[in-house]
């Protein structure tokens, strides 16, 4: 046993050659060329083609013809979810064999080392193409194109607008290559793109066959503050807010919501039919068609106030029926004012229909009816000689004019304020809103005025000034006005007199002034008139204050005018204002 642990094989022996017959001659070289022969000959870092022969949710195997197969992971696939056992593919040999014996491949590199010829012929050849979409970005959605990372804009997604934006995230879908930055090499791509050319011929087919009054049915595609845009299968047309219903529409989203099916009714388009005016209220019968035949005249209504302005308010009393209420016939009153005084839009009111012209659709309306009309009754509410309390409503030069109630107005002219005051303008007397006593002098039905007076609440004075101060009589005044014709001089009996400058020469020879009290007589008294004319000097000139009584006209003798011939001829220019006066009572007959 121990000769044998010394033998020793043959270094050089074949055992090859031994097993398949002592013959064999062929070296292990030529057997190892002939192998290698039979598979691709592939190097590291080089494209290749590969057929697909297994696909996982994890990895997909590719066969290059290389003595293994390599794994590609299946993310890499994404763009393209249709991939199937027997596609080729274009693979990248990162690694011929790894520390396992593993063949490496990528088919993400492989694209991207010809990504860039592909895009671009793309573009040039405007070949439809599929994309990944990989995420959102701003403005839009990043695209995975042949590995390249595209830009695909919002306004390119569809035809209409995108409101999500999320749910394409994921997607596979078929773009065109719309723009290439050849320096920075970015890319942009556009789904709407094929949209349009499929609808340009949907809607050529559907320009063609438009006619008005034709009933198509659209989608509701945006809505806007004037209107309605409504997709008609590829042609848009626009439904105005005032043709969205026969009532009164303030926002179009009460009439219709995104993405609804509605039919609608072609108004009119122009020559080219790209500008097409669709209505949606004309598919129902109009409104006032369908009013109550028996309205009329005089009935009484309910509404809703849905236009307001200064001259009056719309009142709609049915949808698509709406009556005007003037403003003159929201108070009996005659000062028009702003109907925004009266009711605002929303306020549900009754009224009384007024006109009424089916043919026109038109509707006059009043709520100034549903009270009674105060000058029906005039005389017996308001009767000449009556009092009340009035309010100011405005001033004129000649007057004031003062409202009793609602609709009843009244006059009270400027001479009828004060029996002894003098008044220049009524604002002297009383302002604007102030309530003012009034009596009823007079009524005007017609011209639906009330002439007043309010000096006529008190006695006349005058009635007694008449008895108190007569020619020649004495009084004592103040002089409270002083003017270049003379002064005004307030008596302490009551009542206002007038000097000339003559008649305020003192006893001294000095001239009265201003807040002085004296002493003055009468020359003359005129009741019609309002007149006091007063004299100081008379009261100390002797021989000058007397005054005697006139004559009247009926009664007057002959021997009278030598008399006065005899007064003329023994006074000076001074004394002629008494002779005036004299001559002023025989005229009058006194």
């Amino acid at each position: 046993m121990s000769d044998l642990k010394n033998v020793q094989p043959l270094a050089d022996f074949n055992w090859d050659e031994f097993e398949n017959g002592a013959n064999a001659s062929a070296s292990e070289e030529d057997l190892q060329k002939a192998y290698d022969e039979t598979l691709n000959k592939v190097s590291d870092h080089q494209v290749v083609e590969g057929t697909v022969i297994s696909v996982d949710k994890k990895e997909v195997v590719v066969n290059i013809g290389y003595k293994s197969d390599g794994i590609i992971p299946a993310s890499e696939f994404r763009y393209n979810p249709d991939l199937k056992v027997g596609d080729k593919v274009e693979v990248y040999v990162e690694n011929q064999e790894d520390k396992k014996g593993q063949l490496i491949l990528s088919h993400k590199k492989a694209r991207l080392s010809k990504s860039w010829e592909r895009v671009n012929a793309a573009l040039e050849n405007e070949e439809v193409i599929q994309g990944y979409i990989k995420c959102r970005t701003k403005g839009g959605m990043i695209v995975d194109v042949f590995g390249i990372e595209a830009f695909l804009p919002g306004s390119q997604i569809d035809v209409h607008p995108i409101r999500d934006y999320d749910v394409f995230v994921g997607k596979t879908m078929e773009f065109k290559v719309v723009k290439i930055n050849q320096e920075f090499r970015n890319v942009v791509v556009s789904h709407k793109a094929l949209i349009e050319a499929e609808l340009e011929a949907q809607k050529k087919e559907i320009i063609s066959k438009l006619e008005k009054g034709q009933v198509l049915e659209g989608t509701v595609k945006n809505i806007t503050s004037y209107g309605v845009f409504v997709d008609l299968g590829g042609v848009d047309g626009l439904i105005h807010i005032t043709d969205l219903s026969w009532g009164r529409v303030s926002d179009p989203h009460e009439v219709v919501t995104l993405d609804q099916k509605i039919n609608v009714v072609i108004l009119d388009f122009d020559d080219e039919k790209k500008r097409i005016a669709l209505g949606l209220k004309q598919l129902t019968p109009h409104p006032w068609d369908a009013l109550d035949p028996n309205l009329k005249v005089g009935d009484h209504v309910k509404g809703k106030v849905v236009v307001i302005a200064d001259y009056g308010a719309f009142v709609e009393i049915a949808p698509g029926v709406e009556g005007l209420i003037h403003v003159s016939e929201m108070s009996w009153s005659q000062h028009l004012r702003s109907a925004q005084e009266f009711m605002h839009v929303g306020d549900e009111v009754e009224a009384v229909i007024l006109t009424l012209d089916r043919e026109e659709r038109k509707m006059s309306l009043g709520i100034k009816q549903l009270k009674e009309d105060p000058w029906e009754t005039i005389e017996v509410k308001y009767p000449v000689g009556s009092k009340h309390t009035a309010k100011v409503r405005n001033f004129t030069n000649f007057g004031i004019f003062v409202e009793l109630e609602e609709g009843v107005d009244g006059l009270i002219h400027i001479s009828d304020l004060s029996w002894t005051k003098k008044v220049k303008h009524p604002s002297e007397f009383t302002h604007v809103g102030a309530e003012m006593d009034v009596v009823v002098l007079e009524i005007d039905k017609e011209n639906r005025r009330l002439s007043l007076g309010h000096k006529q609440l008190e006695d006349n004075p005058w009635d007694t000034y008449e008895t108190l101060y007569t020619p020649g009589s004495v009084h004592t005044g103040k002089i409270t006005e002083m003017m270049d014709k003379g002064a005004v001089i307030t008596l302490n009996e009551g009542g206002e007199g007038f000097a000339t400058p003559k008649h305020l020469v003192k006893e001294d020879g000095t001239q009265a002034h201003l807040g002085e009290e004296l002493s003055f007589k009468v020359i003359e008294f005129v009741k019609d008139a309002k007149r006091i004319i007063l004299s100081h000097s008379r009261t100390f000139e002797e021989g000058k204050d007397e005054v005697k009584p006139a004559h009247k006209h009926t009664g007057a003798k002959k021997s009278d005018a030598p008399q006065i011939n005899n007064v003329v001829a023994g006074t000076s220019l001074g004394d002629l204002d008494v002779l005036a006066d004299l001559k002023a009572k025989l005229e009058k007959g006194e």
